[in-house]
């Protein structure tokens, strides 16, 4: 169905990566930085689909007939407030103590573009936690990386195995990547 496109996913992320390949669909990896800073103003639940957006603007100069890009960006929110990548081990800690008990969003922003048209959504999870206790939180964060994650931690990863407790939506959206709101919006193209 994607045979006529030239596929980039334009993320740096294995977890995306790995995401897409089970669609089996061919595309190559090819990211451009940029600055992820969104509008103070923004409502949370438009940050990431902003943001996903964001990533996907510096393609549209190079944009061929054929090709298609993807870019997507995840957020976790508790009570409304955006939790990010930790920049260290006491960020990570103060994140999932904060996550401990609770249930959380996790928000991913998807956009499609090709030359013709930009479309973009966003997909939402609820995820609840069981009380975690400081012991788990340290072992997770010796033995994993949770900096790369945003509210530090990887559902795929063993933190997931234990803290979970409840998921309300994607677990793929989880972790990076809505493959079925993804696959819809392809066969669309």
């Amino acid at each position: 169905m994607l045979d006529n496109y030239k596929i980039i996913l334009a993320s740096n992320s294995p977890r995306r990566k790995e995401l897409l390949q089970g669609l089996n669909i061919n595309f190559e990896v090819q990211s451009k930085n940029v600055d992820e800073k969104y509008p103070e103003s923004l409502d949370i639940h438009q940050v990431p689909e902003y943001l996903a957006r964001l990533k996907a603007a510096p393609f549209k100069p190079e944009m061929e007939e054929n090709m298609l890009v993807i870019t997507a960006d995840t957020i976790v929110s508790l009570n409304d407030e955006i939790l990010g990548k930790p920049a260290n081990a006491d960020e990570a800690v103060a994140m999932l103590k904060k996550l401990s008990g609770k249930t959380h969003q996790v928000l991913t922003g998807v956009c499609l573009l090709t030359q013709q048209h930009e479309t973009s959504f966003t997909s939402t999870s609820d995820v609840t936690f069981k009380t975690i206790s400081e012991n788990e939180i340290d072992y997770y964060i010796n033995h994993f990386n949770p900096y790369d994650k945003a509210g530090g931690y990887g559902i795929q990863e063993w933190f997931g195995y234990i803290a979970v407790e409840r998921i309300n939506g994607s677990f793929f959206n989880v972790m990076g990547l809505p493959v079925h709101r993804l696959y819809e919006e392809l066969i669309k193209l």
